[in-house]
């Protein structure tokens, strides 16, 4: 039996469906609005989500994630809070959750203790873009043993020798960075991204879901037939950002996030042109 990331996936192949995959920030504008933004996100039948557990010192995230984080940590929200609140939700049926995570919270909190939280609140896989090399067998390992998954990221400048050595610890999906930089939205698709993926599905028969860059459902269609998924964090957690401006009220968040979803998943869900 496969991980619940696997099994999205390989329902949605069978449908010939591509999945949607949209991104949140953990306590943005609180955790009771996490709450029910996950609640609009599972009814605008998002196929997954990723949810990012701030920190202060973001990797590769761009402008409008950074201040959601900024945010989330100036409201004290803590690694344990976002558990317990995720938690509350396991029966509610909820796609599968994964956790965009810094490797600096993992090692904090203590890796197997991470992990039985993971599991204990649902969570179903990882991803750790500042994860060691090094240490990456190992935390697969110890990922994997728990029946989650340890999803990996690779840029256009991933040299194709260390894509081989990704690959070998990675399991559930491929994150695809769309563009070299940090995350945001972008007018199109590049070419070189595309010839990336064709590249990649000759290397392994992971789902590759692409995210950085992806924002409107018009960036779906050049990646249908190449890549599995696609993923979405700026051009979303810029209506938690109209919130914090004070332009849509809290209360009228979940309609815009499951408004834009609904698109994005139409899009995603669509018979190939």
């Amino acid at each position: 039996m496969g991980s619940r990331i696997s099994e999205v996936f390989a329902t949605l192949k069978q449908d010939e469906k591509m999945a949607f995959m949209p991104f949140i920030t953990a306590g943005d504008p609180d955790l009771a609005g996490t709450q029910e933004v996950l609640k609009s996100l599972a009814a605008a039948q998002v196929d997954l989500i990723e949810i990012g557990f701030p920190y202060s010192d973001p990797i590769a995230d761009g402008p409008v994630i950074q201040a959601s984080y900024t945010r989330s940590l100036d409201a004290k929200v803590t690694v344990h809070e976002i558990f317990d609140s995720i938690s509350e939700l396991k029966d509610d049926g909820l796609p599968p959750l994964v956790a965009m995570v810094s490797y600096a919270i993992v090692f904090r909190v203590g890796l197997d203790s991470f992990l039985e939280q993971c599991v204990k609140s649902g969570v179903s896989g990882l991803i750790i873009p500042d994860l060691p090399g090094a240490e990456a067998k190992e935390v697969f390992e110890s990922v994997t043993s728990k029946g989650l998954d340890l999803i990996q990221l690779i840029a256009p400048t991933t040299p194709r020798a260390r894509v081989k050595q990704i690959l070998e610890c990675c399991s559930g999906f491929v994150y695809c960075i769309a563009v070299a930089g940090t995350t945001g939205e972008r007018r199109e698709v590049a070419d070189a991204l595309l010839h990336q993926l064709k590249w990649l599905r000759e290397e392994t028969d992971l789902p590759l879901a692409v995210g950085f860059g992806i924002s409107q459902p018009e960036h779906v269609e050049p990646l249908r037939g190449l890549a599995e998924g696609v993923i979405v964090g700026s051009a979303l957690v810029r209506e938690f950002q109209k919130v914090a401006d004070g332009e849509i009220p809290a209360d009228q968040l979940g309609e815009a996030i499951s408004k834009f979803s609904a698109k994005m998943v139409e899009a995603a869900h669509a018979a190939k042109q």
